[in-house]
């Protein structure tokens, strides 16, 4: 999560410590890697694999969903399954690779409108809609590293560039107007990023209504962590 916020004429950056993010963890499991392929018929194939093990995996989580489900939905057989992937695992990691790629590309700049609350909102709902279509990913992904060790690493790895990602945003936040400046912003960082995750992956058994409400109760969380109400200040 990465952006210029919100915060026109605040000042981003004049004298502020800011955390620096690199890019995103490459993930890539031990067994023998299936190379993404450079023909067109078959860059094709490959994605309607993943198209495929994308619905799935949201439906029916990783254990629950076979091999020969996705073949059979993506109108392949379970032989070309194994031209792309040597796994289920394996195209789990792929999956999460694009996620991680759609966040680190995502070019998320809110407009300034005076109200940091609202843009707090509209900030987090920008993030979240980079993330439909891979809900059910993150669901399978959160079950599969449970019990997997390798991809249990991996996502440690992916936590460590999503919290700093975190910090950043709340660094830049902190040199706005009305912040408060004793604020223990790693460890909130960390709390929210494994909200912001728990929310992810349970999202695909919320209604919309009942997501965009959790969204905005994350962002009034971080608002009344983070900055002082003016209203009060002036009354006070």
């Amino acid at each position: 999560m990465d952006a210029d916020l919100l915060c026109g004429g605040c000042g981003w950056g004049v004298g502020q410590s800011v955390t620096p993010v690199s890019g995103p963890p490459v993930l890539k499991t031990k067994e023998p890697w299936r190379e993404a392929p450079q023909q067109a018929r078959s860059v094709a194939a490959r994605g309607k694999l993943l198209v495929a093990a994308r619905s799935l995996f949201e439906e029916k989580g990783f254990e629950a969903t076979s091999i020969a489900e996705i073949a059979a939905q993506s109108g392949m057989a379970v032989g070309s399954f194994y031209l792309y992937f040597g796994s289920k695992r394996q195209l789990l990691v792929a999956l999460m690779n694009e996620l991680l790629e759609r966040l680190a590309s995502a070019n998320l700049r809110p407009e300034a409108d005076g109200d940091m609350r609202r843009g707090l909102q509209k900030f987090l709902t920008t993030v979240f809609r980079i993330d439909l279509g891979y809900f059910g990913v993150v669901r399978a992904w959160q079950e599969a590293s449970l019990t997997d060790p390798e991809l249990g690493r991996m996502q440690s790895a992916i936590q460590a560039w999503t919290e700093a990602r975190i910090m950043r945003v709340f660094q830049l936040l902190q040199a706005c107007p009305n912040a408060r400046q004793d604020r223990g912003l790693l460890t909130f960082a960390r709390m929210m990023d494994r909200h912001f995750w728990s929310l992810l992956a349970r999202a695909s058994h919320l209604s919309r209504k009942e997501f965009d409400r959790e969204v905005r109760t994350a962002a009034d969380v971080i608002y009344h962590y983070l900055f002082s109400d003016p209203v009060a200040s002036r009354n006070s």
